[in-house]
């Protein structure tokens, strides 16, 4: 496939630049040392944050002279073996600063006098089946600790805990605390506004205390101030974020490098809430920061166990999937249940079938808020980009179908009135970042503009050509969709198994749906995927046990 060809070359060039630097190898050592640098690459493009070695390959890394040891930090080098792994020096950075500054972090504690009264009245009812209440057990840990942890699956009330916690902070301090709300993404920000604007109205509390409560959710990038061309942002140690508390959304989503350079910019004496599910896809760049840091730091942890809305076949399949259970999860499939089902054939018909919804609102002059409504009902979700149940080749025929249907006239042109957009390249100058989707609407002139929905339900509009990448968009892949929730959504499994499928990647998308989850897979392609499980090499869990 394309990206595997171009991250296999990216590999075969880094290879080849750190060989040429090598000193002191023979002839096979430099071939040996080669291989091994092509494997660290193509390790950090597939998610690792650094390289298992060896005691042969640990020396020869020593022998090259570009390598330095985790105890020489003076001795700035571009590899670093830290017992045994070797590291891209900065990812190394990322790591043990992170650990260290979460380490410091877990350490500052909080007692309060009537904290138990204020719990019993924030949560009164105890569950009717004798278990604890999850719910009052994180909002407790995260009241009384600067750095918690809250993770569940689907409908557990993540959400709902976090209102919760904010206000009983709120009520708590002698002074309005400064809280900031954010998840990786535009979509999954504007899911969680939503979601405490909702929650908000039912809290036990003095209207004076709802009225400090944040009502803004922001991206990270966002937050952080993202720099044009620059990896770098605007907050950091030296000019740290102005809040007391950074509550994170939809955690696993966050790599290393984002997380590290978030928890360098909080100032001291913040606090940091992370919330997520574990069981989903980490991170699309470097590292399982969640699934690490839940595992390494339990007392600074608790899932939240019941899902309240979440049920049914739906739920069943998501819990086969995450158990590697996959003769349950293929016979919930064959039931055909009207919330679990499958599709044998014409994706592209069953795509186009679900879209004209919003097709018909953009021909008939509707306004931005209830198109997005209707677009964002049904999603087809892909494993890979490429190949013929990719979303490259799946968005093609469905845009073909949809115009042979009369539903789309497009004149030749690339851009025309209904299509869908992803932003696939940062834009910091116009406030649009990769997987920011938009439609296009014509006005009465026929004049285009590409409409963006903004995390604070507002809407922006930009001419076509000012915009950055883009790609359309009647599919995505499964990893674009996380943070992301539909009512239904179709998941698209390729004609054979790839190392991008695990239960990781099926868990995921079942769980953006809300009502409906329909799967186009052969047997085998469905039960191989859930048998594959994402296992990273990182070395966080470790140094937070140990450094």
């Amino acid at each position: 496939m394309l990206e595997e060809a171009t991250s296999s070359r990216l590999s075969a060039a880094f290879a080849r630049f750190m060989a040429k630097r090598a000193r002191g190898l023979s002839r096979p050592q430099l071939v040996q040392f080669e291989a091994l640098m092509r494997a660290l690459c193509a390790g950090q493009q597939q998610g690792h944050s650094c390289l298992m070695l060896n005691a042969e390959t640990e020396t020869l890394v020593k022998s090259s002279g570009l390598a330095t040891a985790a105890d020489s930090p003076a001795e700035v080098m571009p590899l670093v073996i830290d017992h045994n792994r070797l590291y891209l020096q900065r990812y190394w950075y990322y790591e043990q600063r992170l650990a260290g500054q979460l380490k410091q972090l877990a350490l500052a504690s909080h007692q309060y006098q009537g904290l138990e009264a204020l719990l019993a009245r924030y949560f009164p009812e105890l569950p009717p089946d004798g278990d604890r209440d999850w719910q009052r057990e994180a909002a407790k840990m995260a009241v009384t600790n600067s750095f918690a942890m809250i993770t569940g699956g689907p409908g557990t009330g993540k959400t709902t805990t976090v209102v919760k916690i904010l206000a009983m902070l709120q009520e708590l301090s002698p002074t309005p605390l400064l809280m900031a709300l954010a998840a990786p993404t535009g979509k999954a920000a504007m899911r969680l506004r939503q979601a405490l604007n909702v929650s908000k109205a039912g809290l036990p509390c003095a209207e004076s205390i709802k009225a400090v409560l944040p009502d803004h959710v922001t991206t990270l990038h966002r937050l952080l101030g993202a720099r044009l061309w620059s990896p770098f942002f605007r907050h950091n140690a030296g000019q740290p974020l102005i809040y007391d508390l950074v509550v994170v959304d939809e955690a696993s989503m966050v790599d290393l490098a984002l997380m590290s350079k978030l928890v360098d910019a909080l100032k001291p004496g913040a606090r940091l809430l992370l919330l997520g599910d574990r069981q989903q896809l980490a991170s699309v760049e470097s590292g399982a920061v969640l699934a690490d840091l839940t595992a390494a730091m339990p007392s600074h942890t608790v899932e939240l166990k019941k899902s309240h809305r979440f049920g049914g076949a739906i739920k069943a399949l998501a819990e086969a999937v995450n158990l590697q259970q996959s003769a349950t999860a293929w016979q919930l499939l064959q039931q055909q249940d009207s919330s679990v089902m499958r599709l044998e054939n014409d994706t592209a018909g069953f795509i186009a079938a679900h879209k004209t919804g919003y097709l018909q609102l953009i021909n008939a002059g509707a306004g931005p808020a209830e198109v997005f409504a209707e677009f964002n009902r049904f999603q087809a979700l892909c494993a890979n980009r490429q190949g013929r149940f990719g979303v490259v080749e799946l968005n093609r025929a469905v845009e073909h179908k949809l115009k042979e249907q009369g539903w789309l006239e497009t004149h030749g042109q690339i851009w025309y009135p209904g299509r869908p957009v992803m932003v696939v390249q940062n834009s910091p100058v116009l406030q649009l970042y990769n997987g920011d989707i938009g439609l296009c609407f014509a006005d009465e002139k026929g004049s285009l503009s590409v409409v963006f929905e903004r995390e604070d339900g507002s809407f922006k509009h930009y001419l076509p050509a000012r915009l950055p990448r883009c790609e359309t968009v009647f599919a995505m892949t499964i990893h674009k969709s996380q943070g992301s929730e539909f009512e239904r959504i179709l998941l698209v499994l390729p004609e054979s198994i790839n190392p991008v499928l695990s239960k990781e990647l099926i868990y995921t998308a079942i769980t953006r749906a809300k009502k409906a989850v329909v799967v186009y897979s052969s047997q085998p392609v469905f039960v191989a995927a859930i048998n594959q499980s994402i296992e990273r090499s990182t070395g966080l869990a470790e140094r937070l046990r140990h450094q």
